[in-house]
């Protein structure tokens, strides 16, 4: 059994989606359920995702075209593509754009269970860049928890988003050298995007009120000019 898997629910049927969510939730997991990709992209900008169920055919952007954008990003949660139309065209379809699996609805919900083992087992939580041995990054009275992919003060949990994440991983892979702008845009978003620097610029400031006493006086993620930005590993624990 998966326990506390946080996964994200993704289909304009409302009573479908109510239905699923309540299945999953009864079966030991975390859910947000949203009915179109305007609202999964505004819950993705929050929260960090074990695992995304997103339904084929939806208003605005489908399903298909969610997968593969999704797929371009670096460190997105895998993803279970549903749909009504079990084509074997629209099942390779899906999985060539990034889909971990593909489920026909209707289905048995065991069936679901056993094919969320499976995509999980194959994309573990850890970040593929993370050594599997560091399970956790200390700087300050912070840990920042690899398994997790969140951030702690002492017992206290701080949740981040899955771009928080990500730069604060990349910072703590690089151990108080500083790290560019570029850089740290493409670990995020991709070769294929554009570098925004703006973009990274607005999730350090993010970052620094979660983390910083005064935010306007860094301690830890601290700006080199003309290089870009560091995490100060201040205080190492063993």
């Amino acid at each position: 059994m998966i326990l506390q898997a946080k996964t994200l629910i993704v289909d304009d049927d409302l009573r479908f989606g109510a239905y699923l969510k309540q299945f999953l939730v009864n079966n030991n997991f975390s859910v947000d359920y949203v009915g179109d990709a305007e609202q999964m992209n505004k819950k993705l900008a929050l929260h960090f995702y074990d695992l995304i169920i997103l339904d084929w055919m939806m208003p605005g952007e489908d399903g298909l075209s969610v997968c593969k954008r999704l797929h371009t990003q670096k460190n997105s949660p895998p993803i279970i593509m549903l749909t009504a139309n079990g084509t074997e065209k629209d099942s390779i379809d899906g999985l060539i754009n990034g889909a971990d699996d593909y489920l026909a609805k209707p289905f048995r919900g065991q069936v679901l269970l056993a094919r969320i083992q499976v995509v999980l087992r194959r994309r573990p939580r850890v970040l593929a860049s993370v050594p599997d041995s560091d399970e956790a990054f200390y700087f300050g009275p912070y840990q920042l928890n690899f398994a997790q992919r969140c951030c702690f003060l002492d017992d206290k949990r701080i949740d981040l988003t899955s771009n928080e994440f990500a730069l604060l991983n990349i910072l703590a892979k690089n151990k108080g050298t500083p790290v560019s702008r570029e850089r740290l845009s493409f670990h995020i978003k991709g070769k294929e995007n554009k570098v925004d620097c703006r973009f990274i610029d607005m999730h350090i400031f993010r970052l620094r009120q979660l983390l910083e006493k005064d935010p306007s006086h860094p301690v830890y993620l601290q700006t080199v000019r003309g290089l870009g930005y560091l995490l100060n590993q201040q205080t190492t624990i063993n």
